[in-house]
């Protein structure tokens, strides 16, 4: 009886865990920024509120601690650090998204220069909407932004990681054989490392103002 119960409550925590990564994903790739601060705050209280209780019970029961005991205030812990620092899992699936989505998103560009895929704007330069839901190859409506340099005939494809509002910073993955779009990036590289990189021949991760 005991070990069932033992057995339920791993269950339990193992369901728990599940549900999080569920929530974490859905964040990423569906909520609007705006809800998505709510959401935040919540679960950061409710994991907070959750492993103080269990750290009280901890020390409780310190003469004789349970196994169980213990393994949820692991769980519980970095449950509250992984949903309080966001950015955590956020770069993981960011980086995940990048290498199995990648082959998914050059067949768009390739799209595009055939004439596939088109914008809605003038001079086929504008926001474009994938012809499928899933999968998301780019947050906020599965919407990508062409650009087409007519004078160079360049290409430029923004898809993006995380679509904010109004004059808010976006994060995008961007692909682009334009050389002054590309040159722009190699400074922007330079001068903030950590937020912006190269990805391959063409391709960057471009975060800031005005992309």
């Amino acid at each position: 009886m005991k070990k069932q119960l033992e057995i339920t409550k791993r269950g339990g925590l193992i369901g728990i865990i599940v549900f999080w990564i569920l929530i974490t994903l859905l964040n990423y790739y569906y909520t609007n920024f705006f809800i998505l601060i709510f959401i935040w705050f919540a679960m950061s209280m409710i994991f907070l509120f959750v492993t103080v209780y269990q750290i009280v019970k901890l020390i409780k029961e310190r003469n004789q601690p349970k196994n169980s005991r213990i393994l949820k205030v692991l769980v519980f812990a970095i449950l509250l650090t992984l949903t309080f620092f966001r950015n955590i899992p956020n770069t993981l699936i960011e980086k995940a998204d990048w290498n199995i989505l990648k082959g998914k998103r050059i067949e768009i560009v390739q799209k595009i220069k055939r004439g596939e895929l088109k914008a809605n704007g003038k001079n086929d330069t504008g926001i474009c909407e994938l012809p499928f839901k899933f999968p998301i190859i780019s947050t906020g409506g599965n919407e990508v932004w062409i650009i087409h340099g007519k004078e160079n005939n360049s290409l430029t494809v923004r898809f993006w990681i995380n679509r904010n509002f109004f004059d808010s910073p976006q994060t995008l993955f961007i692909y682009t054989n334009d050389q002054k779009t590309i040159e722009r990036f190699e400074r922007k590289i330079i001068e903030e490392p950590k937020t912006n990189w190269k990805l391959d021949k063409n391709w960057y991760r471009i975060h800031g103002y005005g992309y």
